[in-house]
């Protein structure tokens, strides 16, 4: 924390930074004495298309949870208005908590379509959010991308699930075309994309090769999950030969610096010497590894190798809330259950960091997440006499650890206030709001209809789920419990 001072924004970048600036004629004045200037915080991996289903699900395994998330069902396929919306709401929830940009790796049940992926862009074009957005939709069959599933099916199942996905490599290439072009640079730069490929496991080598070269020639984050659970790694020793994920990604030349590798729970030493040779990014969830069991990320190890680290939402089904301040609170705790060494715990300034500078990182944007000179001016206002820093004992502990976003007095993304006083400016929410109760709400007994149709598959899915969880890889990064008596 600095001596108060006076910052000046001017073309939506941090201008000058000092005491006594001359001011500009006609310049806005934003009086924030006693209160405490910071960097907007990033949502380093987030996926919106469940915004709209917080609280729905109880906690499950990933490779489970998945079937009721998004079941390919033509009757929840959403109208563009319904995908603006949904959007929306995540939009509203994180400007009003000091959320100034995300990275969208959305994806689209059945599958992606142009006025779709257009009503997303819309969403985070209206509420002044900044945003990268990509098209997470995997392009193989459910058999190519699970371990011993092909083998527990009944011929029947096996028949269905063995099909690809509706929109195939061409297709999703075309889309990206779609999105690039329109949508890429958007708002002077706020909007930008952003290439998804779900999980290697998820695509075939040929486009996975495709986003790479899309990914190189836009300079675009490219997001790919990589051994969130167990079953993950398992898959590895099971189909690739024993290679994991993040070593069949190296093999094929496409671990860069322009990788976000999500999640990265089940890596090993070779796995994290690979990332840190790379200088991938890793987009750490810790709330949404906790609701699904996943397991907890080695946060120190990753540190020790200089290996870049955000955070992330993860996504509202899975988090519960779309909010960065309960996710740097459990990232700053769960670490803490790893190593007896407590010197070695996350800091609160490593906390913070990961939270904006990391997630500015993450997004290639230069300077974000910072308050440098010529640093984007995504900023937040926050009050220094809220309950949560009285009485202020340590700033950046606070901030970690206490605060949970109705401290933020102002928002602000590119040098405009998006919102003031805890309402957005751009967009009337009340009427947002209102509108997205009566949509989604009348369609809950279509989800509970989807829920239904999952119980053809479940017992295939619990048995593999065991099979993975039985497996010895030689670590753990669950914390076991002995069983009593």
């Amino acid at each position: 924390m600095t001596a108060p001072c006076d910052l000046m924004v001017s073309e939506g970048r941090i201008a000058r930074v000092g005491n006594d600036l001359a001011i500009p004629q006609g310049a806005e004045i934003v009086k924030g004495a006693g209160n405490l200037l910071m960097p907007g915080l990033v949502n380093g991996h987030f996926h919106s298309s469940v915004n709209h289903m917080k609280g729905r699900l109880p906690s499950m395994p990933l490779e489970i949870f998945m079937l009721y998330e998004c079941p390919e069902l033509e009757v929840l396929r959403p109208t563009p208005r319904e995908a603006y919306l949904r959007t929306m709401l995540g939009c509203i929830e994180m400007l009003k908590c000091g959320t100034t940009s995300v990275q969208d790796d959305c994806f689209f049940v059945p599958r992606p379509e142009p006025d779709i992926i257009d009503a997303v862009a819309q969403a985070y074009l209206d509420s002044g959010m900044r945003a990268r957005l990509a098209l997470d939709q995997p392009e193989l069959s459910e058999l190519d991308k699970l371990p011993y599933l092909r083998d527990l099916l009944p011929a029947d199942l096996r028949a269905e699930l063995a099909q690809p996905t509706s929109a195939g490599r061409d297709d999703l290439l075309e889309l990206y075309d779609h999105l690039l072009s329109r949508w890429h640079g958007a708002a002077n730069g706020r909007i930008k994309g952003a290439v998804s490929c779900s999980a290697p496991q998820r695509v075939s080598p040929a486009y996975f090769a495709a986003l790479d070269d899309l990914s190189r020639q836009h300079d675009l984050p490219f997001y790919a999950h990589m051994l969130e659970t167990k079953l993950q790694r398992v898959f590895g020793h099971q189909c690739l030969n024993g290679a994991s994920l993040v070593r069949h990604t190296a093999e094929m030349g496409f671990l860069s610096d322009r990788m976000n590798v999500i999640h990265a729970i089940w890596v090993d030493d070779a796995d994290l010497d690979l990332l840190a040779d790379s200088k991938a990014t890793v987009a750490h969830n810790p709330v949404s590894n906790l609701r699904l069991g996943s397991g907890i990320m080695p946060w120190r190890a990753m540190h020790d190798r200089g290996i870049p680290v955000c955070l992330g939402v993860d996504e509202a089904i899975a988090d519960d809330a779309i909010n960065m301040w309960s996710v740097m609170k459990t990232a700053s705790l769960v670490h803490c259950l790893t190593d007896p060494d407590y010197t070695r715990w996350p800091a609160p300034d490593e906390i913070l960091r990961a939270a904006t500078i990391g997630g500015g990182h993450a997004m290639r944007e230069q300077g974000l997440g910072s308050l440098a000179v010529g640093a984007p001016a995504d900023l937040n206002l926050v009050n220094l006499n809220a309950i949560s820093l009285t009485p202020l004992s340590n700033l950046t502990r606070q901030l970690s650890l206490c605060e949970n976003g109705s401290a933020v007095l102002t928002t602000m993304v590119a040098g405009e206030i998006v919102c003031r006083n805890g309402c957005l400016t751009r967009v009337d929410e009340d009427d947002l709001l209102a509108e997205a109760r009566q949509i989604f709400g009348a369609k809950i007994g279509l989800m509970d209809q989807a829920d239904g149709v999952v119980a053809r598959v479940l017992p295939y899915y619990q048995k593999m789920y065991q099979m993975a969880s039985e497996q010895d890889v030689g670590f753990e990064r669950r914390v076991p419990l002995p069983k009593t008596r």
